[in-house]
């Protein structure tokens, strides 16, 4: 049986109960033409304004622990569009090539939107009611065959020039092998001055990061989330280190954008890449490379000191890896806050 319904059928009175589950869904608090807001119109004006003063500190909030981050961790900062600040000349290369790619794409871009616009005004049905039959023209071709190839000679050139500088070592100071596990990165110091000094790097926990904060003498956003390990490697500025890499398990890969180096950690393989940090802070990279369930969680932290520092903290951690570090901290923090004092 087929029941029809007329459009002009009155709709069937709201009951008690679907008069309120109504009002609950926010139906009846619309305003009438011309007549008073419903009940309810209040409380979701005043929803309203509450969700405003929530972004807006939401946004104040962002700034000030963008801010803070940008202090502690080599220059990065939440919602950050650029690339990290550089503390390295491989670095340097590689904003100078950010830049100078973007410039390229910025002109090709425009000139296909102008190239678009024109294309769509001049050869419009109205303007042209009998349409060109002309199905090919060799300049045209050849332009659009030759331009794209010298654009990408322009492009590659510098790109190769910066590729193999990331992996062509200069003489270096010192050797770090970093290991890749699943899911932390192992450090051994190789050097005959530095002989046993090794240790794995874990990323904190959430509970723990509070406890790290206080042994430091730190705030808590100095000992960031997801980022922050219970040690971290330590190297001295201006000096070049060569990093060796490679892995234990599965594939890894050792990445620090503030220093403008990544490399595969490869089981059996053993990779080179080099830095030189030229100014003393607390550097954050991670594992560029799925290698697991934990792939996101194994974060590598590297503290650039003072020539000084690093020779006070190599020679307890040879023996006491967890005491050089907290001494480490405690010269940090005094130097910090005789800097403050001194303001």
């Amino acid at each position: 049986m087929v029941h029809l319904r007329c459009k002009g059928r009155p709709r069937r009175p709201l009951r008690g109960g679907d008069k309120e589950n109504r009002r609950k869904a926010g139906e009846l608090s619309m305003i009438r033409p011309g007549g008073r807001a419903r009940e309810g119109s209040a409380d979701v004006k005043a929803n309203f304004k509450r969700l405003i003063a929530a972004g807006a500190a939401a946004v104040l909030l962002a700034g000030t622990a963008g801010a803070a981050m940008a202090e502690v961790s080599g220059g990065m900062s939440s919602w950050q569009l650029g690339l990290q600040n550089s503390v390295t000349t491989v670095m340097d290369d590689i904003h100078w090539f950010k830049n100078f790619t973007l410039g390229i794409i910025t002109i090709i871009t425009l000139f296909v939107l102008a190239l678009l616009i024109y294309v769509m005004v001049r050869f419009r049905r109205k303007a042209n009611p009998s349409p060109s039959r002309t199905s090919h023209n060799t300049m045209i071709e050849v332009a659009w065959t030759v331009v794209p190839i010298l654009i990408l000679v322009v492009i590659a050139v510098p790109s190769f020039r910066l590729l193999y500088k990331q992996v062509e070592l200069p003489a270096y100071d010192m050797t770090v092998k970093a290991t890749g596990y699943q899911w932390y990165w192992g450090y051994e110091y190789t050097d005959e001055a530095l002989d046993g000094i090794a240790f794995d790097a874990i990323m904190l926990k959430d509970d723990e990061r509070q406890k790290v904060a206080d042994e430091r003498g730190v705030p808590l956003q100095d000992v960031p989330r997801l980022l922050a390990t219970d040690y971290e490697v330590v190297i001295p500025v201006n000096k070049t280190v060569r990093v060796q890499v490679t892995a234990a398990d599965v594939i890894h890969a050792f990445a620090m954008p503030a220093f403008g180096i990544k490399i595969d950690a490869i089981p059996g393989r053993l990779n080179e890449t080099w830095f030189n940090a030229r100014e003393t802070g607390i550097y954050y990279g991670q594992c560029s490379e799925l290698c697991g369930k934990d792939h996101a969680f194994m974060p590598i932290a590297i503290r650039v000191v003072t020539q000084e520092q690093f020779d006070a903290w190599a020679e307890t951690a040879k023996t006491d890896i967890d005491g050089a570090h907290k001494q480490l901290m405690a010269s940090i923090a005094a130097e910090r806050n005789t800097a403050v004092a001194a303001r």
